[in-house]
């Protein structure tokens, strides 16, 4: 069996995770606190009004012999520090957002589609399935995370609350991949 066979698992899962994550972060609490309000929002919007579309750094230092310097040092031990990435102004516009995350729900079921192809026989039972698919799609949904609290500060909370969605979102998955096929 190809990749190309299992369309409808790939394209079923990636609704059925649409519309999980949809749910994740409208209906239920955990992601409420995620983001926090800056101590003064309207000086830091004032200071940042004019900035390009693009991820920044606070201080900025891209060579580490600039460490050095006991100036840019200083900075660092001062703080704060802090990676900002700024979006194009305008009202948030969910349609392309939600057409980008349906395509990266796609590449992860087709992702899971060829684990399944590669490592299990045609007739496989649906736990069998159900693992494959489902730790495909956790390492896919999840593993980026950690990087991203290790390097870029982001708050390990987050993170784990990120990885548990990433379960349910695999979970899912492996269920629908599972009954599909098995």
């Amino acid at each position: 069996m190809g990749i190309i066979e299992l369309w409808l698992p790939i394209l079923v899962s990636a609704v059925v995770v649409i519309v999980m994550s949809a749910l994740v972060w409208t209906v239920l609490p955990w992601h409420k606190t995620d983001f926090k309000k800056t101590g003064d929002e309207e000086a830091v919007r004032a200071a940042l009004k004019g900035s390009k579309t693009g991820l920044y750094m606070v201080p900025y230092c891209t060579d580490l012999s600039e460490l050095k310097n006991e100036i840019v040092a200083q900075k660092y031990i001062d703080g704060p520090q802090a990676y900002i990435t700024i979006v194009p102004n305008g009202m948030p516009n969910m349609g392309p957002k939600l057409a980008l995350s349906y395509a990266y729900n796609v590449l992860v079921g087709v992702l899971c589609a060829y684990m399944v192809t590669r490592t299990l026989e045609s007739g496989a039972s649906y736990l069998e399935i159900f693992r494959v698919a489902g730790t495909t799609a956790f390492i896919a949904y999840s593993v980026a995370y950690i990087q991203d609290s290790i390097w870029f500060g982001r708050p390990w909370m987050l993170t784990m609350k990120n990885m548990f969605d990433a379960l349910l979102y695999a979970s899912l998955t492996g269920g629908v991949f599972g009954w599909l096929l098995g």
